[in-house]
C-alpha cells in the first residue's frame, strides 16, 4: 500500500480499518466493484459500505468512479439502493433471464417430515442413501450451536465436521480442503458456506429448515 497500488480487493471491515489509520486514501478512485452486491447493501455492510465510498463519491458529480455491481440474486430493493451510486442512465445486464425462479432439472428435491430429536438419525440414512459410497454431503443449518452439535450427534453415521462463522479462518481453510480431498464426507455449516464453493463432488445437499 505504501509503494501504491493499482487495484485494491478488500472486505468492507478490513477497508474501513485502513482509512481511519490513514494507510488507505480512496478519493482518486476510477473504479469501483462491488460483489455479491445483495450481501455488500444488506443492512449490516451498507453503512460501511457508505462510509469507504464516500470519499469518492459526490452528489450529482460527472467525475464519480465507474461503478459495477455484481450478484447472483438481485431482490428489487438491491436496483433501489444501487442508484446511490449509479447514474440515471446505468445499464443493467441480466445473464439470467425468465430462469430467476427455475432449478436444475437434474436435481431432485425431497421434503422429509420428523421430530428434532430424530433429525441425526434421519439425516444419516438419508446421506447413506442418496449421496453414494464416494460422495460429498453439505448440510445447513440456521445457527452455530446447532452445526456444531449435529456434527458431533453420535446417531450420524458419517465422518462430519462443523463450519460456521466462530471457526477462525485458517482452520476453515484446512476443514475445507479436507472436505474437498475427501477425509470427511459431511461438512455440517452455517450460511458461511453458502456462497462461493465449487466442489463439484457434492451430490447431496440438506437444509435441516427451508431457508430465509
Amino acid at each position: 500500500l505504501k509503494s501504491g497500488i493499482d487495484i485494491l480487493v478488500g472486505t468492507p471491515g478490513r477497508i474501513k480499518d485502513h482509512i481511519q489509520n490513514s494507510k488507505l486514501e480512496l478519493s482518486s478512485v476510477k473504479h469501483v466493484v462491488l460483489d455479491e452486491v445483495d450481501h455488500m447493501l444488506d443492512m449490516g455492510f451498507a453503512e460501511q459500505v457508505e462510509e469507504i465510498l464516500g470519499s469518492s463519491y459526490k452528489k450529482g458529480s460527472e467525475n464519480n468512479p465507474q461503478t459495477l455491481l455484481f450478484s447472483a440474486t438481485c431482490p428489487r430493493w438491491v436496483y433501489d439502493v444501487a442508484k446511490k451510486y449509479m447514474r440515471d442512465e446505468y445499464e443493467q445486464i441480466d445473464l439470467i433471464g425468465k430462469k430467476t425462479q427455475r432449478t436444475a432439472t437434474t436435481v431432485e428435491h425431497l421434503a422429509i417430515q420428523c421430530r428434532s430429536s430424530q433429525r441425526a438419525g434421519v439425516l444419516g440414512d438419508i446421506i447413506q442413501v442418496y449421496s453414494g459410497s464416494r460422495g460429498r454431503t453439505i448440510v445447513f443449518c440456521e445457527t452455530k450451536k446447532e452445526a456444531h452439535e449435529l456434527a458431533m450427534n453420535a446417531s450420524l453415521k458419517q465422518d462430519a465436521q462443523s463450519l460456521h462463522g466462530d471457526i477462525q479462518q485458517q482452520q476453515r481453510e484446512i476443514t475445507l480442503k479436507g472436505f474437498r480431498n475427501g477425509v470427511f464426507e459431511v461438512l455440517i455449516a452455517t450460511n458461511v458456506a453458502a456462497r462461493g464453493l465449487d466442489i463439484p463432488e457434492v451430490d447431496l445437499v440438506i437444509q435441516c429448515s427451508p431457508p430465509k
